[in-house]
């Protein structure tokens, strides 16, 4: 009997390992309307940060790239529900998302500053902000850092499906600030015409509970041999300057690479 079920559990390693072998594509889903990380050019073409992130581990893992998109605080259930199979969109790795999916190992990490008019001069505290009114992406975790640390003293928080529209509001003087990551609000706003007029506000904002520990790729709970696998290339984009490299192209003054 002990033979018997020792057979069966080594077929079912093997016909895993088959099945892993044979996996040619991966699908990424992603919010394709977050510069510079993702977002499409006029003929539709995806580009950005975690696109050449992406596409460079599929090469290291020997696999296809494919690309779904979806909003950004749809992403997890779409993994759910198979619509992809790993999240590739700038995701931080905390633990309230990690009650519902696994992570690789942190890829990058990129701090969280609060960005608003060179004259207001506001401080990313709630004592600065009381009365104003703050701009987040919806699902975000700077949307939970702000409604934890921010809203119940007093400062409204108003969520957004897509970060260009914060961007479009606070330019427009309907919002007194908006809270992101900060290498995607310099290129994404400070660095364009409508942002002349903006800038940082204050230092970083920390909070590792709710902020993470830095941004990697989201998989479904138990699929513990394609994260390894990822897991292999990441290092290798780590150790070969990739990710230097990539700061350097898409983040004015940032290095988003960890210590390694």
């Amino acid at each position: 009997m002990k033979k018997i079920k020792l057979l069966m559990l080594s077929v079912g390693m093997l016909a895993a390992h088959s099945a892993l072998a044979e996996t040619t594509t991966m699908r990424y889903g992603l919010e394709a309307e977050y510069p510079p990380f993702e977002s499409k050019t006029a003929d539709g073409k995806l580009v950005g940060f975690d696109i050449e992130l992406g596409n460079a581990i599929c090469r290291e893992a020997q696999l296809k790239c494919s690309w779904v998109e979806s909003a950004f605080d749809t992403l997890i259930p779409a993994l759910q529900a198979k619509k992809f199979d790993v999240i590739n969109s700038a995701m931080n790795i905390t633990a309230q998302r990690a009650k519902a999916i696994d992570f690789t190992n942190p890829i990058y990490q990129v701090p969280t500053q609060l960005i608003a008019r060179k004259d207001a001069a506001l401080e990313p505290t709630a004592t600065s902000l009381r009365g104003k009114n703050i701009g987040v992406l919806q699902g975000s975790i700077q949307e939970v850092y702000a409604k934890k640390h921010w809203q119940p003293k007093g400062v409204t928080i108003t969520s957004y499906k897509d970060q260009n529209q914060v961007y479009n509001d606070l330019a427009n003087g309907r919002l007194d600030g908006t809270l992101v990551m900060s290498t995607a609000g310099q290129s994404g706003f400070l660095d364009k015409p409508q942002g002349k007029d903006f800038g940082f506000a204050g230092k970083p904002v920390t909070d590792d509970k709710v902020l993470g520990i830095g941004i990697g790729f989201g998989l479904r709970k138990g699929d513990d041999q394609l994260r390894e696998r990822i897991n292999k290339a990441i290092k290798q984009v780590q150790q070969d300057g990739t990710i230097h490299q990539l700061s350097q192209k898409y983040f004015k003054g940032f290095d988003v690479s960890l210590n390694q």
